[in-house]
């Protein structure tokens, strides 16, 4: 049976269907797994990846659905977030549509036997340790349906990442669509309930825990109404890494999928997305160019700080550092690190100090366990009692600007400016098992480390 003749199927009950769902559990795998499974690609490997995608993502869409339409505040009925809501619930009906691959003649004999019901089944990637890859379809009428399936599932893969693609403005913009209703109303929960007197049993208090907000803070009514009750906190949090692990398993069944139908190649060194050595000295000099490029834009400094870097341990320098990782991953996380140190050292020594400011240092240790990258600057650091908003979504010591949709880019640090790049960069980080923390000496300047887990078996921290 051709692919294109096949009839997507109708979805009836929508609501109820991304409801049950929700209630599944998701199936978390880790970098390594990703790289067993993909070393080979065959088509018969992406048909069994395509099964496992085709039933992992719809579950994880489901789950922020439900969020989505239940959120605090009354988020839910702000226009940007139902317009991100109605792309999940898009999303979600394309592939609850999208047909199974026994309707268009696949033999079952290549399909994986088991029941998509069962929350304790292997997936494609854990099946990987103990089955060999297939051989190349000798039926060449199988392989041809295999490829149109493969082929097809890709470009639904496709129009959902393009779809979703502005999501993080819009929930940008969402957000502050509600702080712009509180401030016409003057109901921000965190402003009142820093203000009234602190009743532990209080509900307001419960929810926005103003006391993890610096006192000095909160007494300032301007800085205090930036601020995000701690539950969006959370949500955030979570929205957020559901959706770096949503593209991430897109981004990754394309790339192989395309390596498979002969319409595009990847370099030796990588499968899929993944770079099995990837180098943190490329890396890095990438990010930091690339930051370097934005301060220029922004302040017109002719000669900004230069970079000097380390790499090894105490006793032995090297030259580079090679592990398995996502390169955009690890660009994301230093680009956004390199801007902030790059922007406080220029403001601290002012454009008159321009091609004589002191360098940002980088020191890379090479440990068993992880490989921790360390970015000190002489800009001035942070107050102490600041450190905490940094992680806060939406809060920003840089220069607002205008949400626009050209402004995101996967493979840029985005929405600079917006008060996101250091709490999606920590997300990021933690995604394979990483962390990032910040340290400041106020009157001196900031140490970022950024640790990253060189094992690559980490499985991702999928919220619930």
């Amino acid at each position: 049976m051709a692919i294109s003749s096949a009839p997507l199927r109708p979805v009836s009950n929508l609501h109820q269907m991304i409801q049950r769902t929700a209630k599944h559990a998701q199936t978390q795998v880790s970098l390594k797994q990703m790289v067993e499974f993909g070393s080979k690609p065959s088509p018969t490997t992406i048909l069994r990846a395509t099964q496992f995608i085709h039933h992992e993502l719809p579950i994880r869409i489901a789950k922020r659905v439900v969020e989505l339409e239940s959120l605090p505040y009354n988020l839910s009925s702000m226009s940007s977030i139902k317009t991100v809501t109605e792309w999940y619930h898009q999303s979600f009906a394309d592939l609850a549509s999208f047909p199974a691959p026994e309707e268009f003649g696949i033999p079952r004999k290549l399909l994986r036997e088991q029941s998509f019901e069962k929350e304790d089944t292997k997936t494609a990637f854990e099946e990987r340790k103990v089955q060999r890859y297939c051989n190349p379809l000798e039926d060449a009428t199988a392989l041809k349906e295999v490829n149109e399936y493969n082929a097809k599932f890709m470009e639904c893969l496709e129009v959902i990442k393009r779809r979703h693609d502005p999501v993080a403005l819009n929930m940008a913009q969402g957000i502050q669509e509600l702080k712009d209703h509180w401030k016409a109303t003057k109901s921000n929960p965190v402003l009142a309930a820093s203000t009234r007197q602190m009743d532990m049993t209080a509900s307001a208090f419960k929810r926005t825990h103003p006391s993890l907000y610096p006192s000095q803070l909160l007494k300032n009514p301007d800085a205090a109404a930036n601020l995000l009750p701690t539950d969006l906190q959370s949500f955030l949090d979570r929205f957020y890494m559901s959706r770096i692990g949503i593209r991430m398993l897109i981004g990754q069944h394309v790339a192989l999928t395309k390596a498979t139908l002969g319409k595009s190649t990847f370099p030796s060194d990588h499968v899929g997305i993944i770079c099995t050595k990837t180098s943190i000295r490329d890396v890095v000099t990438q990010a930091y160019d690339n930051a370097i490029g934005v301060l220029q834009n922004a302040s017109g400094v002719l000669n900004p700080p230069d970079i000097k870097m380390y790499i090894g341990s105490s006793t032995c320098a090297k030259n580079d550092v090679n592990f398995m990782y996502v390169p955009s991953h690890l660009h994301h996380c230093l680009f956004e690190l390199f801007k902030n140190s790059l922007r406080a050292t220029v403001e601290r020594y002012g454009l008159d100090a321009d091609g004589e400011y002191p360098p940002i240092k980088v020191i890379v240790a090479e440990g068993n366990e992880d490989i921790t990258i360390k970015i000190s600057d002489e800009g001035g650091g942070i107050r102490r009692s600041g450190l905490p908003l940094i992680w806060t979504y939406l809060y920003t010591t840089a220069e607002k600007q205008e949400l626009e949709s050209n402004l995101y880019n996967d493979f840029r640090a985005p929405m600079a400016g917006f008060g996101y790049g250091l709490p999606l960069s920590r997300l990021y980080s933690r995604y394979w098992g990483g962390d990032l923390r910040v340290i400041s000496m106020e009157g001196f300047g900031t140490d970022a480390y950024l640790h990253l887990n060189r094992l690559s078996n980490s499985e991702e921290p999928l919220p619930s």
